[in-house]
C-alpha cells in the first residue's frame, strides 16, 4: 500500500515548485540538495519526503497542469494560447463552399442570398466519407470461427 503524505509535505512542494520550478528536475537526488538548500527542513526523513512529492509532482507537470500549482511559464503559455488571433479570420472567406443538399436547406430558411456561397459537385456515389459504410475492420462480416 501507498503511505499518507501530510498537508505539511505537499504545501512545502507545492511551494518550493513554485518559487525555484526553474531549479528543479525528474531526479528526486538532485531534488533533495535543491530543498537541503533553498529551505530550512528540521529532520532528514521530512525532508526526504518533501524531495520526493516535489519529484513526483514535477513529473506530473510534464504532462499536464497540477491542480493548486500556479507556475508562471504555464500561466503565460495559457495566455498567449487565449489571446492568439489568427491572421486571417476563418469569418473573412473569398468563398463558402457548400454542396447542392446544402443550398437546398438554405433555401428552405430563406438564407439562399448569402453572398459568396459557390455550388460544388457532390462526390459521384452521393456518399461523402463519413461515417457508415464498410469500415474493413475485423467485426463487420466475415465467418466466425
Amino acid at each position: 500500500m501507498g503511505r499518507v503524505r501530510t498537508k505539511t509535505v505537499k504545501k512545502a512542494a507545492k511551494l518550493i515548485i513554485e518559487k525555484y520550478y526553474t531549479r528543479l528536475t525528474l531526479d528526486f537526488h538532485t531534488n533533495k540538495r535543491i530543498c537541503e538548500e533553498i529551505a530550512i527542513i528540521p529532520s532528514k526523513p521530512l525532508r526526504n519526503k518533501i524531495a520526493g512529492f516535489v519529484t513526483h509532482l514535477m513529473k506530473r507537470l510534464q504532462h499536464k497542469t497540477v491542480r493548486g500549482i500556479s507556475i508562471k511559464l504555464q500561466e503565460e503559455e495559457r495566455e498567449r494560447r487565449d489571446n492568439y488571433v489568427p491572421e486571417q479570420s476563418v469569418l473573412d472567406m473569398d468563398t463558402i463552399e457548400i454542396d447542392s443538399e446544402t443550398k437546398e436547406m438554405l433555401k428552405m430558411l430563406e438564407l439562399e442570398k448569402i453572398p459568396k456561397l459557390h455550388v460544388v459537385n457532390p462526390t459521384p456515389t452521393g456518399h461523402t466519407g463519413g461515417h457508415g459504410g464498410h469500415s474493413g475492420g475485423p467485426h463487420h462480416g466475415g465467418q466466425r470461427r
